[in-house]
């Protein structure tokens, strides 16, 4: 006698007041695919001959996603038509896995449409609205992080000290080379081409005056934010993403710590500590590519261009570099723990994260540079 999991699929028809009731009975399961599909059919051409129909699961005794599906896409295709049918069941399993099926079979991309004025509208204004969203996400987040920021504060044995030291080793000690690197090939480049420039004009000499207050004050620091951006911020994203997609976060909070305390401020902080020692370190290296590059191509002595260098470069070159560095940094830390906390439990979710924490974040370096430039102009310092 075969047991009732293995039973045929069934489907028994009557009229009730004018509405096709169809009991259905057996296993509507992927096993017994071939009979399912051609019972549907069966049923799909008698609900086409009347107004309203209602199929009753209660005697169906074992139903997986596969007859879920054919039974929402008969409902789908006869509601098309405007026929009416209702699926009920005295068993709750059913409805909730009918419920399930119905939201991922509704999961359908949208259809590109062609390009034209609306459509770019259209765009324009998803763009917007999602920069609306994500400019609201991050104000909330920063008070989060804030509170955070102030409850370590207030109770200091909540701070994780070892975790700062560990993220500030990662920043600066191992990335100092690469930045030294980049800075020291930027600035030989950058003193090149202005000799070459400027000795059209017999004004040679002033290529320490280029390349000393572009270094100190723009390219040191927006050279060192973007390769932090790009480096740790994308690190900070994927480390905080994978605690996401493996539940760790919500351990932490079960276990009754703050995730904010625990991996957010020690990241933001460790940053705001390093990016300056490394913006001075990238100032320094740009320096000694410049004299280098001016003794070679532009007969310029190393004496020479330090002197040169004294004379022309005040505190005050140093110190805008130094000053941006802190705002870059926070900015930075910020965007890398927004987008690796809205990491969802997939590793295509991840990648994506990452990679708009890196586009955000040097995005957002260039706009912070912008506005300094734009506020020290202005009081001219």
């Amino acid at each position: 006698m075969a047991s009732l999991d293995t039973a045929e699929p069934q489907a028994v028809f009557r009229d009730d007041a004018g509405t096709l009731a169809v009991a259905l009975a057996g296993s509507w399961s992927a096993d017994r695919a071939p009979r399912v599909e051609a019972l549907i059919a069966e049923i799909g051409e008698r609900i086409a001959k009347g107004a309203s129909s209602r199929l009753d699961l209660s005697a169906v005794t074992r139903l997986d996603t596969m007859g879920a599906y054919v039974l929402n896409r008969l409902k789908l295709q006869q509601e098309a038509k405007g026929a009416a049918v209702d699926i009920v069941s005295d068993r709750p399993e059913h409805g909730i896995l009918l419920a399930e099926v119905t939201v991922r079979d509704h999961e359908v991309p949208a259809h590109p449409g062609h390009f034209g004025v609306v459509s770019v509208l259209v765009d324009i204004g998803a763009a917007v609205v999602s920069f609306g969203r994500d400019m609201v996400g991050g104000a909330m987040f920063l008070g989060e992080v804030v509170v955070g920021s102030v409850g370590v504060v207030l109770g200091p044995r909540k701070f994780r000290g070892p975790s700062l030291v560990n993220q500030i080793e990662l920043i600066a000690f191992n990335g100092a080379p690469i930045i030294m690197l980049i800075s020291f090939l930027v600035g030989c480049i950058v003193a090149q081409q202005g000799i070459f420039q400027l000795q059209q004009f017999g004004a040679t000499v002033f290529v320490v005056n280029l390349t000393g207050i572009l270094i100190l004050r723009e390219l040191s620091v927006l050279l060192t934010s973007i390769m932090i951006a790009g480096r740790s911020g994308s690190a900070f994203t994927a480390e905080i993403g994978s605690m996401k997609m493996r539940e760790e976060i919500d351990a932490l909070r079960v276990m009754g710590l703050d995730p904010i305390e625990v991996l957010v401020v020690p990241r933001i902080l460790a940053l705001i500590i390093s990016l300056p020692i490394l913006t001075f370190l990238s100032s320094m290296s740009g320096l000694t590519g410049a004299a280098l590059v001016t003794w070679l191509y532009g007969g310029i002595g190393i004496d020479t261009f330090l002197a040169r260098l004294q004379s022309v470069i005040t505190w005050k070159h140093f110190a805008v570099g130094l000053i941006k560095a802190p705002f870059m940094a926070f900015v930075i830390g910020l965007i890398a723990s927004i987008e690796g906390l809205a990491v969802q439990g997939s590793a295509e979710s991840l990648g994506r994260q990452v990679t708009a924490s890196v586009v955000k974040a040097i995005f957002m370096v260039i706009v912070v540079d912008g506005l300094f430039a734009m506020f020290f102009a202005s009081i001219a310092f």
